[in-house]
């Protein structure tokens, strides 16, 4: 018997897949940011202490380093995924993430084993982008073949809200844990706290996620022997699917990973140690923004549905680009007058601006990639974008701070990257699936889910 079409799922039952799919990835979204989130923390934990601009630098580094490994795990998961199952993998990635985060709040730290402390922080960093190399497209993938044609963005737009979701509810449990144990016992070993709750929340994450089938789309692919022999090969060596590639990363997810950490992380960092705004007024500023920015999200997935995937992701390119230095130069001026309801406002309007770019993202990337190499062709071109050109965000933009004295030259950064994604994303890749590189690839790489997902499909 073959397996229902996507259309077929019943609500009940997408609402279920959307609820497991989106509570796992908001966990490991949690636990990656959960770092970011204690930063300035580590630089005086697990790091040699001296000069506090070098010390902050090398602990934004550390952050760094779970981003350049997220492209080898979504090659690794992504051949996974595309030869095993979506569902398998990431069930995987899930359990591998949880691992490395409770470990991290195990580590003694550097008082207590010297240099061993950085060396095995950096390799759990390593540990935990490596699977979240594979967990973005896994999720991604698995929602949207389930979702019916002509409703991804929506469906898909409640996962893209967990990355925000995952930073705010590590902000939340870490400014918890330090107002509830105090200053002098949280640095003492209050801070693990936030670490090995991640082990709770995986395992009730993982009971949902056993509960899923597998999805429909490659079930039928299984059943039919149209699955990918060598999806690496497929997507990495052919040229054609290698263009596609690099213009997704170029047109898309280059611009979206610089937007993304630029509005959310960024900030954090940008009040807190450019601006030494005291801890608890940063993260408050930055939770209730988060929330209040959250819900715009699942507008713009809906939107995509309605115009199109692009012209939303290209508006929020160039309202980035173009609003990130008025915006910082309001936030400074407010954080000195103490205005903190107009630091709330600046930060809202860049996490409204990023989901923009943010909300069609899965759709868009999974109507671009055919289904036999759909999970890792998504997961490289999202980790080589969002991890390498977002991840390293912060690190950019505080060097710059730092090098030039200017406070806002880190800015410059973020708003290139924006804009060049928005000029590749009009010239190079306007069409969607009907533009002539996606389509050559399509026509090579071809499933009996064609019919199916182009219609009907307001996906240029």
């Amino acid at each position: 018997m073959s397996s229902p079409q996507p259309s077929q799922t019943t609500p009940r039952e997408l609402r279920r897949i959307i609820t497991a799919s989106s509570t796992g990835t908001l966990i490991e979204w949690y636990d990656f940011f959960v770092y970011g989130s204690l930063a300035v923390v580590f630089s005086g934990l697990f790091f040699p202490t001296g000069e506090s601009n070098l010390a902050l630098l090398v602990s934004v580094a550390a952050f760094g380093t779970g981003f350049v490994v997220r492209p080898l795990g979504a090659v690794f998961f992504g051949r996974l995924g595309d030869r095993v199952g979506r569902k398998k993998t990431f069930l995987t990635t899930l359990v591998v993430m949880g691992a490395a985060t409770t470990l991290i709040g195990c580590l003694p730290r550097y008082d207590t084993i010297g240099t061993a402390a950085p060396v095995l922080l950096v390799l759990l960093r390593l540990l935990q982008g490596f699977a979240v190399g594979g967990e973005y497209g896994g999720a991604a993938t698995y929602v949207a073949e389930h979702s019916p044609a002509g409703r991804k963005g929506t469906y898909t737009s409640f996962l893209q809200t967990t990355a925000t979701l995952g930073l705010l509810l590590s902000l939340g449990v870490v400014v918890a844990c330090r107002v509830l144990l105090g200053e002098d016992t949280f640095t003492s070993w209050g801070w693990r706290i936030p670490f090995l709750l991640s082990s709770v929340l995986v395992l009730l994450s993982l009971r949902m996620r056993l509960r899923l089938h597998e999805s429909p789309v490659f079930t039928r692919m299984q059943a039919q022997g149209t699955l990918s022999r060598a999806p690496v090969r497929e997507t990495l060596g052919n040229p054609r699917s290698l263009r596609l590639v690099l213009l997704t990363l170029f047109g898309l997810t280059a611009g979206l990973g610089a937007v993304w950490y630029t509005s959310q992380f960024y900030a954090l960092y940008f009040l807190q140690s450019v601006l030494k705004v005291d801890f608890l007024t940063t993260n408050l500023c930055m939770a209730v923004a988060l929330v209040l920015g959250t819900p715009s999200y699942l507008l713009f997935g809906r939107l995509s549905d309605r115009y199109g995937r692009q012209p939303v992701v290209v508006a929020g390119l160039v309202l980035s680009a173009a609003s990130f230095l008025p915006l910082y130069a309001w936030i400074r001026a407010a954080a000195a007058d103490h205005s903190w309801a107009q630091v709330v406002v600046a930060v809202t309007l860049q996490i409204v601006f990023s989901a923009m770019v943010y909300a069609p993202t899965a759709a868009y990337l999974t109507e671009l990639y055919p289904p036999r190499i759909r999970y890792t062709g998504l997961s490289v071109s999202y980790h080589l974008g969002a991890g390498v050109f977002g991840g390293f965000m912060p690190l950019i933009a505080l060097s710059l701070t730092t090098s030039t004295g200017n406070t806002l030259a880190g800015l410059a950064y973020p708003v290139v990257v924006a804009a060049v994604s928005a000029v590749v994303s009009l010239t190079l890749l306007r069409g969607g699936r009907d533009n002539r590189f996606v389509r050559a690839v399509w026509d090579q790489l071809d499933t009996p889910e064609r019919t199916d997902s182009r219609a009907p499909a307001p996906t240029s």
